[in-house]
């Protein structure tokens, strides 16, 4: 076994720097996305032909997350690590190689499917579309130009898989950045030259084409690791069984989950035809800090639990958790403090300009507000699902997200009449809310605890420096604001020194209150860190 395995002197170090590449990596991404979007806001804003491509993109993104990357991670990475610290890395390489071929037999055929029967399809994703043909037209168009992306990226998500088992992360960490450069060019080449009625399927191009450079970026890596994908399709394996019975429930949650943000759309859809497009350009932001903080330390944090759990070492399983969760709520707390209290200059800095205009700022920094409310909970949630798999103990996890969705729904349906944007978000917040300390719950009774008092006592002195961070953003962009005006380099000036002020003085007061995590970070990253916990 590798000296730098779970339990072994450094294994702390090499945790905290993995997460530290893996953050820095996923930041590159995430700003590579900002500026897609950013360059897709300028061409789109937020009109019917923008929220057209939302849904377009998000009924394959359901499909997705039903059989591709994420959930079939969650199955997969328990199995195939278990059977590398068992030493049986052939055997490991015979299962990935049978599932390989099972999803491109499978969903191959799925793709195939959803592509004939796209009209019907998209008529359920888009019933406010039902008396505009033209937008009905495109969004079924586009959905079908989009469908190829879920074989490519369940085959993706098998490779990245099984890199992270090998606590390899750097390549599939920057596989994303590549993805979206693709996208960017695509914008930028095609949509002067493509007639204005079908400038969208630019966007659509784009996808479908940097999804295929992201499978193929990692498979050299593959290589030199003690075996190699080979024509087998053995279904009747027991570890093939038990991926595809692990399958199923981590399926069904991550897929209720994404159903949760298609949820969003349909009510969208139902309020105006700018608010599927509102609330998904608030979603790319919010997904910014997700993406650097929480997704990376859930991400590196899984095959250590995953090796915990199979050797059934819950003591350090529960302390790796723990810790996790404590260092998301302090890199997650402030970034929904300033999601909140600036949301409407983040949103006119980074979209405002050629089709977006003032009325679509507000629309989609409204919706920025209320999903800054469930940002720590949403990251904790992602840690405690992590840990549910690597416990290869999944239904948990998807009963709530059922629960989830089924509070989603009914809170914007109940609300998107009278509050338009906010209530439909709402429904979100509130459902995220309650599969997060659902989750904890359970976790605590499987796990003889989550250490609670420390998450709360840590939680309580970030939420006071979360106060200060407020107060210094706001004032401090508010006075800059004021006296540098709206040019572009003002409003970047003001929002960026916003938001520096308010962290430096949430850094220090996090430092003066001791707040653990907030010293633990340099601890782990120079070496002195020691342990999982």
């Amino acid at each position: 076994m590798a000296t730098d395995a779970p339990g072994r002197p450094g294994h702390g170090r090499r945790i905290a720097r993995n997460t530290a590449f893996f953050s820095f990596a996923t930041g590159l991404s995430r700003l590579a996305g900002l500026v897609r979007e950013v360059v897709a806001a300028y061409y789109f804003g937020v009109t019917g032909a923008m929220s057209a491509f939302t849904i377009a993109f998000q009924v394959p993104n359901l499909i997705r997350a039903l059989f591709a990357d994420s959930a079939l991670q969650g199955a997969f990475v328990p199995v195939f690590s278990e059977l590398l610290e068992k030493g049986e890395r052939k055997e490991a390489f015979r299962v990935a190689s049978s599932l390989f071929f099972l999803i491109c037999l499978i969903l191959g055929a799925v793709t195939a499917f959803f592509i004939l029967f796209a009209e019907p399809l998209m008529s359920l994703f888009a019933p406010g579309f039902d008396d505009q043909p033209a937008l009905h037209d495109l969004t079924v168009n586009l959905a079908r130009l989009m469908f190829p992306i879920v074989l490519l990226l369940a085959l993706s998500g098998l490779v990245v898989g099984m890199l992270n088992s090998f606590e390899h992360f750097a390549v599939p960490a920057l596989a994303p950045v590549a993805w979206n450069l693709v996208i960017i060019a695509a914008l930028v080449g095609l949509v002067p030259v493509l007639p204005e009625d079908d400038e969208i399927y630019a966007y659509a191009i784009g996808i479908l084409v940097g999804t295929v450079v992201q499978f193929l970026l990692p498979l050299p890596w593959l290589r030199g690791r003690g075996g190699s994908l080979t024509f087998t399709i053995d279904w009747r394996d027991e570890r093939v069984r038990r991926v595809l019975k692990l399958m199923l429930p981590v399926t069904l949650a991550l897929g209720l989950i994404n159903l949760s943000l298609l949820i969003n759309s349909v009510f969208g859809t139902l309020v105006s035809d700018e608010a599927p497009a509102a609330i998904d350009k608030a979603f790319r932001i919010y997904q910014l800090p997700q993406g650097l903080f929480s997704i990376a330390i859930a991400t590196i944090l899984f095959p250590t639990m995953s090796r915990f759990a199979a050797r059934g070492a819950r003591d350090d399983l529960r302390r790796t958790m723990g810790s996790g969760v404590r260092q998301i709520c302090l890199l997650l707390i402030p970034s929904a403090v300033l999601m909140a209290v600036l949301a409407e200059p983040i949103i006119r800095l980074v979209y405002q300009r050629g089709v977006f205009g003032p009325d679509a700022t507000d629309l989609t920094s409204t919706a920025l507000v209320w999903w800054s409310i469930s940002l720590p909970f949403q990251g904790v949630s992602l840690l405690f699902s992590r840990t549910f798999f690597s416990l290869q103990q999944p239904w948990a996890t998807t009963a709530l997200a059922g629960v989830n969705m089924l509070v989603n729904a009914g809170i914007a349906a109940a609300l998107y009449g009278p509050f338009g944007i906010a209530g439909i978000v709402l429904g979100t917040v509130v459902g995220t809310l309650v599969m997060c300390i659902a989750q904890g719950w359970i976790l605590r009774k499987e796990l003889a605890g989550i250490e609670g008092a420390r998450l709360v006592s840590s939680v309580v002195r970030m939420l006071a420096a979360g106060a200060l961070l407020a107060a210094v953003s706001y004032f401090a962009w508010k006075g800059l604001d004021d006296a540098l005006g709206r040019s572009l380099a003002g409003q970047a000036l003001s929002v960026l020194a916003a938001i520096a002020a308010g962290s430096a003085v949430y850094a220090v007061a996090v430092w003066v209150l001791r707040v653990p995590e907030a010293r633990q970070i340099p601890r782990l990253l120079v070496g002195r860190g020691g342990s999982e916990g």
